[in-house]
């Protein structure tokens, strides 16, 4: 079972059965299916994640797993207990996880997910981390959009009476950029959750609404898929910049502020993506079987 705790042995590591980390105040869970067992549910993935009956997290990554390819594999979950392809910071914060279990070095390794391989790279002794995400795509078919085959740029949505002029991409995952002269938290947490599950994106969508400073600079606000309102994304920041790249109004290196902090982003050619920023450890600890027992919180899974 998922709570089920192995042999000690000598080794405290052998203990934990999860370790928190944050990357600009979006936090994920780490758990090893080594020191844990059986992968969670959905209903077990919402618990956890739950911020008043569970640990609270915007997360939970479920590595390494190994199997017998080159490299660490890794799943990532949404508090909604769905599956994501792909997250910046989530693969950041695995990646300072893998460092800290002396699992690499500051040597670049390469981390998988079902969005695409990503390689990692972590130094200042682990403060700081470094993915190179791989290439931004606009074309509706991988997104994916509905409609025809195109390049998804500056098209309009309608929602709930409000029109909004969009586009489209993926990092692997999927993302819907908003350019707004004023960002307004209050419109974000009132058209996110309509846009995420709009008809127009089969698999649902990440968004972000994204005020240009310069051409170097951008601040976003962001609402994730399988999340809600988020104080930072490294897909979401990635997307962003990218978009503003295509548009003509960013160049290459784009520093992306959100409410959590700034990522930096490097675009290479053909929209290969880099972005790099801070990681920090906040806990670790084992899981009560007593979280999945309270009959009056069944209400939340």
């Amino acid at each position: 079972m998922l709570y089920s705790y192995p042999e000690t042995g000598n080794d405290d590591w052998n203990i934990m059965n999860f370790f928190k980390y944050h990357g600009l105040g979006n936090d994920y869970i780490v758990m090893d299916p080594g020191q844990v067992g059986e992968e969670p549910d959905p209903a077990q993935i919402r618990r956890i994640c739950h911020r008043n009956y569970g640990i609270g997290s915007d997360g939970i990554l479920w590595g390494p797993l190994r199997d017998g390819k080159a490299g660490f594999r890794v799943k990532i979950f949404n508090p909604d207990g769905s599956e994501a392809e792909k997250s910046g910071n989530g693969l950041r914060i695995f990646a300072r996880y893998l460092m800290d279990r002396c699992l690499v070095s500051e040597k670049p390794f390469v981390i998988s997910t079902i969005g695409g391989d990503v390689t990692a790279r972590v130094s200042d002794r682990g403060r700081s981390v470094a993915v190179e995400m791989g290439k931004v795509s606009f074309d509706s078919r991988r997104i994916p959009v509905k409609g025809p085959a195109r390049n998804v740029i500056n098209e309009r949505l309608n929602i709930g009476g409000t029109e909004l002029v969009f586009c489209a991409a993926t990092i692997g995952n999927p993302h819907c950029v908003i350019i707004e002269d004023v960002l307004d938290i209050k419109k974000v947490k009132a058209l996110g959750p309509e846009i995420e599950i709009h008809p127009f994106f089969p698999n649902r969508t990440n968004v972000q609404f994204v005020k240009i400073i310069d051409d170097s600079n951008i601040n976003i606000e962001i609402w994730e898929r399988g999340a809600g309102y988020t104080l930072a994304s490294g897909s979401s920041a990635s997307a962003a910049a990218a978009v503003t790249h295509r548009l003509g109004r960013c160049g290459r290196h784009v520093s992306v502020h959100m409410p959590g902090g700034t990522l930096d982003i490097i675009i290479e050619n053909d929209y290969f993506i880099t972005l790099s920023g801070p990681v920090i450890r906040i806990a670790e600890g084992k899981l009560d079987p007593e979280l999945f027992e309270h009959e009056e919180n069944k209400s939340i899974i």
